[in-house]
C-alpha cells in the first residue's frame, strides 16, 4: 500500500498508539513498521494471529514485561573476537527468560492458539547458552563462585586473605595503642590495597607508605609494612581471578556466538509477540474486535468508529458503512461541515487497519472483502514547490496509482474533480468512478456535484447516501442515511462562522434566481425527516437491548434454578440407588422413584419450553437428543397413542414424552471431528448388563470435561452399573489430574485407577462404584 494514502489516512497515528503499548523496544520498532498486507492470503493469516493474540492475552493475562533490545549484542556477536561483558550477558539471560515463559504459557494451551504455537516453536531455543547463563550469573548479573573450578579456588583463597588482613590490622592497633592516631576506626581500600585511616598530624609516628589524603586533607590512607606482603598477594589472586573470569565470560560468548541464529529467531518471536500484546492493548482502548476479510464479502461496517477519534477523551460517534451486494460503488453526498470525509477515512481506515492485521472499532456481523491494497485521495494535496493545485495533486496521484487498480483495490475519493469548472469537474468525477468500477474496484467518494449525486440514485451497482446533520445546529451526525442524496449547507456554514450577513442575503437571492431554493427546502425536510428516522431507530435498538438485557437474566435465573432441580435430583436418585443396593427398596419401587425424580425434571423444563420445534415422525433406531438430560440416544420403542417413544441413553432406557426429544443433528465435517464437545459427546457400553461403560473426554476443556463426567457417573449409578472407564488421554496428565480430584469427592466413588497398560495406561480411569 502507497505511503502516500497511509499518509492521508494518517495509519501512521495509529501504529503510534500501538506502540505505546509495546514492552520492548524491538516491539516498538515492530508496531511503528507495521503495515498493510498485499496478499489477501497474508492478511486472512494476520487476522487470525491477531485473533489469537487478543485471546491468549485476554485468557492468561500473560504479560512479556520490559525485555532488553539485543540488536547491538546480536551485531556485536559477530565480530570473531569479541567478548561479552556481564551486563549483556544479562540481557540475554532476562531476554530467553522471557522467551522461555512465553513459550511455555504458548505451548500449554497449543490446541487453542495454534498460528501462535507455530510462531512460539518455529525455531530451535538456545538451550545450552540458557543453562550456562543460569549456571553461572548470580540474580545481580555477576559471576558466581561456581562458574568454574578455578574462580572458587582464587575467590575462595581472597576471602581468606582478607580475613588475614582484618585480623591483622586490628591485632596492631590494640597491640600498639595507636586509637589515638586514627581518623576512623576501619580498615578501607585505596589504590587497590587495604590501608588505615590515620590523622595527617601522626604520619610521621608510624612505618609505611601513604598513598592517598582526603579531600580535607585531615586524613592520610596509611599502608602499615606488615600489610605489604598480604596485599602484594591479593594482588595476584585479583588477577588470577579476573583471568579466570575472563575464561568464563569467552565460554559463554562461544555459547551465544554458536547459538546466534537461535538468539537472532528468538528476538523476532519475543518482538512479533510483544506486537500481539500490544495489539491486545490497543483494541482494549478502541474496544475493537478483529475482523477477518473474506473472499466475497460486502464491505458492512456496523457501528464503526474513526479509530483516531475514538481513541480521543471525546470518543466517535458510531457509523454504518454498508455497501448492498452487488455494489461497487458508494456516493456520499451532504453538509460542509467534515461529516462525508471521516466517513470516508473510517472507511479507508479501518480497511488497512484490517489489512495489518489490526483491531478496529467495529460491531459483531461486520464484514470486509479481501483486498490487495487501498488508495485514499483526500483532503488538499497541492504542492507550491512542484507548482500543483489541489485539482492538479490529485489527478497526478490518481494517475500515478491507476495501473495498480485491480478487483482487489478500494478507492476513497474526497471531492475528486472540484477545483476547476463544475461541469467538467463533475463530467471527470462520474468517468473516475465509471472507469475504477470496470476494474472491479471497490469505490467510495464524497461530492457535491448534483451530476454525481443524480448518478448515484440511477446506476446499478451504486449506492448512494447522504451525511445526516442536526436540522437546528446544522453540526453534522455522522451517520447516513441510505438511498438518498444530501443538499449541501454552505450558506448555514458560512453563517455560523461569522461571514457578514450582506453576502449572506445576497448569495440566498441569487441561489433562488437560479432555482437552487425549492431543491434545498426538499432535501433540508428529507434530512430531517431520515434524522427523526434514525432517532426511532436509535430508540428501537435501546429498547431491544433492554428487552434482550431482561431475558438474558430470566435465562441466566432459569440456568441456576435448573441446575440446582437438577443436583436435588441427582441426589435423590442416588440416594434411590442406595436404598435399593441395600435392599431397603426393591427394584421396582426404585425405578418407579427415578421415573417420579426425571418426571419431576421433565416438568421443570416443560415451564421453560425449548425453542426447537417438536420431531418429526421418528422412526425406531433414529438418533435422538433427550433434552431434559442433554443426551443423545436411540429410538427402541413407540407409543403413537400416548405420544411417547422409549429411548436409551447409554445402556438406560425410559419412555419419554415426544415434545422432550428432537432429532439428533449428524456429525459430519472435519471441525466437527476434530473437537468434541458436551453437545456431540455419547457414552458406549463395552459390555452387557454387567459391563462398564465408557466415557471418552479427549480434547474438551477442563470445565466441560467435568461437566461430562458428573453427568456420565450419574447415568452409570442409574443403569445399575458397578465399574465405569473414563478416557482422558495421555497429554500433560492436567486433564486426569483435574478428573482424579473430581472422582475424590463424588460419594458413590469406591476406588479408581489407571488403567493396565494394554487397555490404556495413563490414558484411561478405572472407577469403581460402592
Amino acid at each position: 500500500m502507497e505511503e502516500r494514502s497511509l499518509r492521508n489516512l494518517e495509519f501512521h497515528k495509529v501504529l503510534s498508539a500501538l506502540a505505546g503499548h509495546a514492552a520492548s523496544e524491538a516491539g516498538r520498532e515492530r508496531c511503528l513498521n507495521l503495515s498493510p498486507a498485499s496478499d489477501p492470503e497474508e492478511g486472512v493469516r494476520l487476522g487470525r494471529l491477531t485473533a489469537e493474540g487478543l485471546e491468549f492475552a485476554a485468557e492468561t493475562r500473560f504479560s512479556l514485561g520490559e525485555v532488553p533490545d539485543l540488536a547491538g549484542i546480536l551485531h556485536f556477536l559477530r565480530s570473531p573476537k569479541a567478548v561479552l561483558d556481564l551486563d549483556a550477558l544479562s540481557a540475554l539471560r532476562e531476554t530467553l527468560g522471557a522467551a522461555r515463559e512465553a513459550r511455555s504459557a504458548v505451548s500449554a494451551e497449543e490446541g487453542r492458539y495454534p498460528l501462535l504455537a507455530d510462531l512460539a516453536l518455529s525455531f530451535d531455543f538456545p538451550e545450552t547458552l540458557a543453562s550456562g547463563l543460569k549456571r553461572t550469573l548470580d540474580a545481580d548479573g555477576r559471576l558466581k563462585d561456581e562458574s568454574s573450578p578455578e574462580l572458587h579456588s582464587v575467590r575462595t583463597e581472597i576471602r581468606s586473605v582478607n580475613k588475614q588482613c582484618t585480623t591483622k590490622v586490628k591485632e596492631f592497633l590494640q597491640q600498639e595503642g595507636l586509637s589515638a592516631y586514627l581518623q576512623d576506626d576501619y580498615m578501607t581500600v585505596s589504590s587497590d590495597r587495604y590501608v588505615v585511616p590515620i590523622k595527617t598530624s601522626y604520619k610521621g609516628k608510624l612505618k609505611g607508605i601513604i598513598h592517598d589524603y582526603s579531600q580535607t586533607g585531615e586524613t592520610c590512607y596509611f599502608e602499615p609494612f606488615f600489610l605489604v606482603d598480604m596485599n602484594n598477594r591479593l594482588q595476584e589472586l585479583r588477577q588470577e581471578e579476573r583471568e579466570e573470569e575472563l575464561k568464563v565470560l569467552r565460554l559463554l560468548t562461544g555459547y551465544a556466538r554458536d547459538g546466534l541464529e537461535a538468539l537472532e529467531a528468538t528476538r523476532e518471536f519475543l518482538a512479533e509477540l510483544d506486537l500481539l500484546l500490544a495489539k491486545a492493548g490497543l483494541a482494549r482502548d478502541l474496544d475493537a474486535r478483529v475482523l477477518i476479510p473474506e473472499e466475497g464479502a460486502r464491505i458492512r461496517l456496523l457501528e464503526a468508529r474513526h479509530p483516531l477519534l475514538a481513541l480521543t477523551p471525546q470518543g466517535a460517534k458510531p457509523m454504518e458503512l454498508d455497501f448492498r451486494e452487488g455494489d461497487r460503488a458508494l456516493l456520499i453526498s451532504g453538509g460542509n461541515a467534515g461529516g462525508k470525509t471521516v466517513c470516508l477515512k473510517t472507511l479507508g481506515l479501518t480497511a488497512a487497519m484490517v489489512l495489518a492485521g489490526l483491531p478496529v472499532p467495529v460491531a459483531a456481523g461486520s464484514s470486509l472483502p479481501a483486498l490487495r491494497r487501498v488508495f485514499a485521495f483526500l483532503g488538499d494535496e497541492q504542492s507550491l514547490e512542484e507548482s500543483l493545485s489541489t485539482f492538479t495533486a490529485q489527478i497526478r496521484a490518481l494517475a500515478q496509482a491507476w495501473d495498480q487498480v485491480d478487483d482487489g483495490t478500494l478507492v476513497v475519493l474526497d471531492e475528486f474533480g472540484a477545483g476547476t469548472d463544475p461541469a467538467q469537474g463533475a463530467a471527470l468525477a462520474q468517468g473516475a468512478v465509471e472507469a475504477l468500477m470496470e476494474r472491479g474496484a471497490l469505490v467510495s467518494a464524497a461530492t457535491h456535484f448534483p451530476a454525481l449525486k443524480a448518478f448515484a440514485m440511477s446506476t446499478p451497482g451504486v449506492r448512494a447516501a447522504s451525511v445526516l446533520f442536526d436540522p437546528d445546529t446544522h453540526k453534522p451526525l455522522f451517520r447516513l442515511a441510505y438511498d438518498q442524496v444530501g443538499a449541501s449547507i454552505a450558506l448555514d456554514v458560512a453563517r455560523e462562522h461569522g461571514l457578514p450577513e450582506e453576502i449572506l442575503r445576497r448569495a440566498e437571492e441569487n441561489l433562488l434566481l437560479d432555482g437552487g431554493g425549492d431543491t434545498g427546502r426538499l432535501l433540508a425536510r428529507l434530512n430531517e425527516a431520515a434524522s427523526k428516522r434514525e432517532e426511532e431507530l436509535d430508540a428501537a435498538k435501546r429498547e431491544r437491548e433492554k428487552l434482550e438485557k431482561k431475558h438474558a437474566g430470566l435465562e441466566e435465573r432459569f440456568a441456576v434454578e435448573r441446575e440446582k432441580l437438577l443436583e436435588e435430583v441427582r441426589g435423590a436418585a442416588r440416594d434411590i440407588v442406595k436404598q435399593w443396593k441395600q435392599g431397603r427398596l426393591d427394584r421396582k419401587e426404585a425405578q418407579r422413584k427415578l421415573a417420579r425424580e426425571r418426571e419431576r425434571l421433565a416438568e421443570a423444563e416443560g415451564a421453560h419450553p425449548r425453542e426447537s420445534p417438536p420431531p418429526a415422525d421418528l422412526a425406531i433406531g433414529d438418533e435422538i437428543r433427550y433434552l431434559p438430560w442433554d443426551k443423545v440416544g436411540e429410538v427402541v420403542e413407540k407409543n403413537p397413542k400416548k405420544g411417547q417413544v422409549k429411548v436409551n441413553l447409554g445402556g438406560v432406557s425410559l419412555w419419554v414424552k415426544l415434545a422432550e426429544v428432537q432429532p439428533s443433528a449428524p456429525h459430519s465435517g472435519t471441525e466437527a471431528q476434530s473437537k468434541p464437545s458436551s453437545s456431540t459427546q455419547s457414552v458406549r457400553v463395552e459390555s452387557g448388563g454387567g459391563g462398564s461403560l465408557v466415557l471418552d473426554v479427549r480434547g474438551y476443556r477442563a470445565d466441560e470435561a467435568l461437566r461430562e463426567v458428573h453427568r456420565f457417573l450419574d447415568q452409570a449409578l442409574l443403569a445399575g452399573r458397578s465399574q465405569a472407564e473414563i478416557i482422558h488421554g495421555k497429554g500433560s496428565g492436567a486433564l486426569k489430574r483435574k478428573i482424579h480430584e473430581a472422582l475424590r469427592s463424588f460419594p458413590r466413588v469406591a476406588y479408581f485407577s489407571l488403567a493396565p497398560e494394554d487397555q490404556g495406561g495413563d490414558g484411561k480411569t478405572l472407577v469403581d462404584f460402592a
